[in-house]
C-alpha cells in the first residue's frame, strides 16, 4: 500500500484535481490519495480528504490570521506554509509516500515552497504546471522536485491536458509505489549485516574534475564511504548546504569554492550568502580548498557585462564564459571564505589546503588563467585571515589536479573522521 499527497485549489482547479486524482487511482489498484484543498475560497466535494479550513485550523499555523483580508501573495505564503506543516506530519507518520500538484503560477509557487520546506530529498515530489518550461530555478530551488510541462493551461479538460495528467498520475503512482517498497525493506533489514557507510560531499567543477576523480577512488576504495558529488552551479552549492544542514552528510570535502567567486563579483553561478556556514555551524569533519576560485562565470561571451570587457576572458563552451578573478576580488573571496570558517563550532574539525600551483585546470604556470599575483592575494588572505582561529592552513606547492594532492587531501579528511585505522590496501 502507498498514498499520494495531491494538493490543489479546488476552488478552481477541482475537475483538473479530480481527474489526476483518478489517474493515480487506477494506475496502481493498491494506491490511496489524500486530497488537499489549498485554495483560497472553501469547496466541497466528497473527495476532498482535507478541507480548506481544516488545513488552516491546524496548532502549528497562526489561528488568528483573517485570510479575507490577505493580498493574493500574502495568501499563497500563508497556505502553503500550512500546507507543508501539514506534509511534514504525514510524512513523519509514514501515512504518504508521494506528493504531487497540478496548476499555474500561482498553485505552482504554492506547491513548490510547501514541499520544499516539508519533504526530504529522495521523497516523490511531481508539480504539473503551466510554468515548467521556464526558468524553474525559483521552483524546484535546491531540492528533487519534478516538473512536468502542462503543454495548455491546467483550465478545463481536453484531449491534451487528460493525456498530460494521466501521465503525471502513473509518474508519481510508480514513484510512490517504489518509495514505499524502499523504506519498507530498508526498515526490515538487518543492521547487524549491513556495513553502515560514511557519507562525504564533494563539490567539483569541470576544472577540478581530474582531482575529485581521484578523490572518490580513493576514499570508496579504502573506507567505509560513499561519496555525495556537488557540481559547484550555485544550485550545487545550495544542495550541498542543505544536506549539511538536515544530517544526510557526515564530512564535507568542499574542493571546489567557486560559487563563493560568483558571489562577489555578479556571476550567474552564485550560491548566495551562506555558502560554508552549514558544515562549520554544524561542526562536522570539513576539508575546504579554493578549487576555481580563478573564475566568475557567465554565459555565452555577448553576456558579460560590459564593465567586464576589458578583463581576461575564456570561452569554456559555447555557452559559458569565464573571467578571471582579479587581485581585488581575490581578497574579497578570501575575506568571504574567513568570515564563514572562523564562526565555526569545533575550529579542530576545520582544515584549509592551498594548492599554490593553480586552484584549477587553467591556472597553472603557463594556462590561460595563470596569474600569480591574484594567486597570492587569495592565499595571503586566506593564510592571515584564519592566524589565531584553530584552524589549521596547509600550503601545498602542487596543483588541485595534481593526483597526489587529491589522494593527501582526502586522507587529510579521513583523519579528521577518525577513519584512520579503517583503511584497507587498494
Amino acid at each position: 500500500m502507498a498514498t499520494v499527497a495531491l494538493l490543489g485549489t479546488c476552488d478552481t482547479k477541482l475537475h483538473e484535481l479530480l481527474f489526476l486524482r483518478s489517474a493515480i487511482l487506477s494506475s496502481r489498484p493498491s494506491l490511496s490519495v489524500i486530497l488537499i484543498d489549498v485554495g483560497r475560497h472553501p469547496a466541497s466535494h466528497p473527495d476532498i480528504t482535507i478541507p480548506q479550513a481544516e488545513l488552516l485550523a491546524q496548532d502549528s499555523l497562526s489561528s488568528d490570521v483573517d485570510i479575507s483580508t490577505l493580498t493574493r501573495g500574502q495568501f499563497i505564503e500563508h497556505i502553503a506554509r500550512g500546507a507543508g506543516i501539514l506534509l511534514e506530519k504525514l510524512h513523519a507518520e509514514g501515512r504518504i509516500h508521494g506528493a504531487v500538484s497540478a496548476g499555474g503560477s500561482g498553485g505552482t509557487s504554492l506547491a513548490a515552497s510547501a514541499m520544499r520546506d516539508s519533504l526530504p530529498i529522495g521523497f516523490p515530489k511531481l508539480i504539473v504546471s503551466t510554468m515548467a518550461s521556464g526558468d524553474v530555478r525559483p521552483i524546484v530551488g535546491e531540492t528533487d522536485i519534478a516538473l512536468m510541462y502542462s503543454v495548455v493551461d491546467v483550465a478545463g479538460l481536453n484531449d491534451v491536458l487528460r493525456d498530460v495528467l494521466s501521465n503525471a498520475g502513473a509518474a508519481i503512482a510508480g514513484a510512490a509505489l517504489s518509495y514505499a517498497t524502499r523504506h519498507k525493506l530498508s526498515e526490515g533489514a538487518d543492521e547487524s549485516q549491513t556495513e553502515k557507510k560514511h557519507r562525504v560531499g564533494i563539490t567539483m567543477f569541470g576544472v577540478t574534475t581530474p582531482a575529485v576523480d581521484a578523490i572518490r577512488k580513493h576514499l570508496e576504495s579504502r573506507y567505509p564511504i560513499q561519496t555525495y558529488v556537488f557540481h559547484a552551479t550555485g544550485t550545487g552549492g545550495l544542495s550541498l548546504e542543505r544536506l549539511i544542514r538536515t544530517h544526510a552528510l557526515d564530512a564535507v570535502l568542499d574542493l571546489t569554492t567557486t560559487e563563493v567567486a560568483d558571489h562577489i563579483a555578479g556571476g550567474i553561478l552564485s550560491a548566495g550568502e551562506d555558502r560554508l556556514a552549514a558544515a562549520p555551524a554544524r561542526g562536522i569533519p570539513y576539508v575546504v580548498s579554493l578549487g576555481a576560485l580563478d573564475m566568475v562565470n557567465f554565459g555565452p561571451r555577448s553576456s558579460v557585462p560590459e564593465r567586464y570587457a576589458a578583463r581576461k576572458l575564456f570561452e569554456h563552451n559555447p555557452i559559458v564564459t569565464l573571467m578571471r578573478t582579479s587581485p581585488d576580488e581575490c581578497r574579497q573571496i578570501g575575506e568571504f571564505i574567513c568570515d564563514k570558517l572562523k564562526a565555526a563550532k569545533s575550529p579542530d574539525m576545520v582544515q584549509v589546503w592551498i594548492p599554490q600551483g593553480g586552484v584549477s585546470i587553467i591556472s597553472v604556470k603557463d594556462g590561460p588563467f595563470e596569474d600569480r599575483e591574484a594567486d597570492k592575494v587569495l592565499f595571503e588572505t586566506v593564510t592571515k585571515g584564519l592566524e589565531g582561529s584553530g584552524i589549521e592552513v596547509v600550503l601545498d606547492e602542487r596543483a588541485v589536479n595534481d593526483e597526489a594532492f587529491a589522494k593527501d587531501i582526502a586522507e587529510a579528511l579521513v583523519k579528521k573522521m577518525g577513519l584512520a585505522s579503517e583503511g584497507c590496501a587498494e
